[in-house]
């Protein structure tokens, strides 16, 4: 299959360009910039429908980083990316006579907001909050493709793991240090994906026309905040004494994104991957620690 990725300088769109070409799938990249190698075509601001010819499926994953202060800026910058950058490729292959048919675009668990303990499935109704209207509109912007007759699929990712990049890579200098943290009361869940299962999951809804709509790319197993910190602390072999009262938390992270990200609680299930037939190399989260921080890591 031909395939075009956007945000294949990222940490998730590089691992999943690797992916599918060692699948012998044949990739295109989508940049954001004028192109300086032939495999790159320039899609955004203004998609070159083009360079898509022969291109059978197009997996976006471009968008504004979600953490740091939330200033007028950053919140443009964060909605526009999304909901702005969606709209414009949607509309464009919609425009093609013969382009791609299936259309899978980056969404997230935060279309849920903080909802408890609650299970969320793929039928579960949108949150409340600044991400979750983001969200929801990003999906909503994809509506002109699947009008058009392509297969869209909205894949909500949890929080990716990987000792290379995101939370996890963020967190290992602290808690191997000893100074492990959870954040607030600790009660709030955590969906979570590891970085291989991330894009066997993509691979997955690739290969699968009967997956449209929204994909919840999530592990089965959700933790809470407090048993996150301690199952990395036990395979890390440190400990885990210190909390974070909430507003420390919100001093630290700035209100808005404390609130909406490291204290909102978000139990997501993979409901429709696993009825699909997609198994999980990573069900468990230390299973998934243990595998991923073995060669820096672990000894």
């Amino acid at each position: 299959m031909k395939v075009a990725v956007t945000g294949t300088t990222g940490l998730m769109g590089g691992a999943l360009v690797e992916h599918l070409r060692a699948r012998g799938h044949e990739v295109v990249r989508l940049v954001q910039r004028r192109p300086e190698a032939d495999d790159e075509v320039l899609w955004y601001p203004e998609l070159d429908t083009a360079g898509l010819v022969g291109v059978q499926a197009v997996v976006h994953l471009v968008g504004e980083r979600v953490y740091g202060k939330w200033t007028e800026h950053h919140r443009e910058a964060i909605r526009e990316s999304r909901v702005g950058g969606t709209q414009v490729l949607a509309e464009g292959l919609a425009s093609m006579d013969d382009g791609p048919q299936t259309l899978l675009c980056a969404s997230a668990i935060g279309y849920y907001g903080d909802r408890g303990a609650e299970t969320l499935t793929e039928t579960s109704a949108p949150g409340d909050g600044f991400l979750a209207s983001v969200h929801r509109e990003a999906e909503q912007a994809a509506d002109v493709a699947d009008r058009a007759g392509l297969r869209v699929a909205h894949l909500r990712f949890g929080i990716i793991q990987s000792a290379e990049g995101g939370a996890l890579a963020w967190l290992l200098p602290t808690f191997r240090r000893g100074l492990g943290i959870r954040a607030g009361g600790g009660d709030q869940y955590v969906s979570w994906v590891s970085l291989p299962d991330m894009v066997r999951a993509v691979d997955h809804v690739l290969a699968t026309p009967s997956l449209a709509g929204p994909v919840n790319v999530v592990a089965p197993h959700p933790v809470t905040n407090r048993e996150y910190a301690d199952i990395l602390a036990r395979v890390l072999g440190r400990p885990r004494f210190l909390a974070l009262t909430r507003g420390l938390t919100r001093r630290m992270f700035g209100t808005e994104v404390a609130d909406e990200i490291v204290l909102a609680s978000a139990r997501a299930v993979p409901e429709r991957l696993l009825r699909t037939g997609f198994t999980f190399r990573h069900p468990s989260l230390e299973q998934a620690f243990r595998e991923l921080l073995s060669t820096y890591y672990l000894r």
